[in-house]
């Protein structure tokens, strides 16, 4: 085992179940410390139990490894900085975290409640903000850190039907694309992984009808404990889909220079040049920070 987390602690939101809990089970199995942060909620948010984090972090202790359960909702600032406090009081530092909490709450825009905005948005962004937040600083003074950032493709390309999902994971995007930026001279990288996985938060939709096993949430896996390591490239997000992985990315082309006194007529002469992405476009890329 060539990647390995001895004497590293990991926190992993929404790990009681689906993708998180494979993340959890295999930074344990690498040898991290892991905090097993889940709220215990459905699927919508609604309700709470400690007994899903219990569960998987007993599952860690008994195949060998050290991990500690923990309810906190990633939307409860004081509670996720209780939880970072407490996981330094016992072991020390904070190497990695995973934001992974998420909750869906699907409408067409047209009937969706601004209450429903603002809940899928408060759990996927504010809670990765508010986790993120927390170990930031522990992770500056160590100069050493991991973030991984849960993004989805309906956030990157669009998703009938999800409007508060896909702006709160695109978000993340934007949210990773600065601190790649400002972690990069203290060696704490930031990335995000868009997984497409059979989870209970996709079950239900159409195209993942008996799709357990060929999307299976433990095939996203390796891509996150990968973005997890000290091999991890910065600010890049990559895709994970039933043992496919591959890479998103935000692009601009040339374009046309129009001068200074551009008009809407010049705009609407050059727009096939300026609207085309092909390859023989002149795409221009902006590097990330390694």
């Amino acid at each position: 085992m060539n990647i390995s987390f001895e004497g590293q602690v990991a926190i992993v939101t929404g790990a009681g179940g689906g993708l998180g809990k494979q993340h959890a089970l295999e930074l344990g199995r690498r040898g991290a410390k892991v905090v097993v942060n889940d709220l215990g909620g459905a699927l919508d948010g609604s309700g709470g139990s400690a007994s899903a984090a219990e569960l998987v972090a007993q599952e860690i202790c008994d195949n060998g490894g050290t991990a500690v359960a923990n309810d906190a909702s990633v939307t409860d600032f004081e509670a996720v900085q209780a939880m970072v406090d407490e996981t330094v009081a016992n072991w020390g530092r904070i190497d990695v975290l995973v934001n992974n909490a998420g909750i869906l709450r699907d409408k067409t825009f047209s009937k969706l409640e601004l209450e429903n905005w603002h809940a899928v948005l408060d759990v996927h962004l504010t809670g990765s903000l508010n986790a993120t937040k927390c170990v930031w600083p522990i992770m500056v003074e160590q100069k050493y850190g991991r973030i991984v950032m849960t993004t989805s493709t309906s956030g990157l390309f669009g998703n009938f039907g999800q409007s508060n999902y896909g702006a709160a994971k695109l978000g993340l995007v934007g949210f990773m694309n600065t601190l790649r930026f400002e972690g990069a001279k203290y060696n704490v990288f930031t990335n995000a992984i868009a997984p497409i996985a059979a989870t209970r938060m996709t079950v239900e939709l159409p195209g993942f009808e008996d799709s357990a096993e060929r999307l299976a949430p433990e095939l996203v896996t390796p891509a996150v404990v990968f973005l997890c390591s000290d091999k991890a490239p910065n600010g890049r997000i990559i895709q994970a889909a039933g043992g496919r992985y591959y890479s998103a990315d935000i692009r601009e082309n040339v374009g046309v220079d129009l001068g200074l006194d551009a008009s809407v007529e010049d705009i609407e002469k050059n727009i096939d040049t300026i609207l085309d992405m092909s390859s023989n476009a002149g795409i221009l890329e902006r590097t990330p920070h390694r």
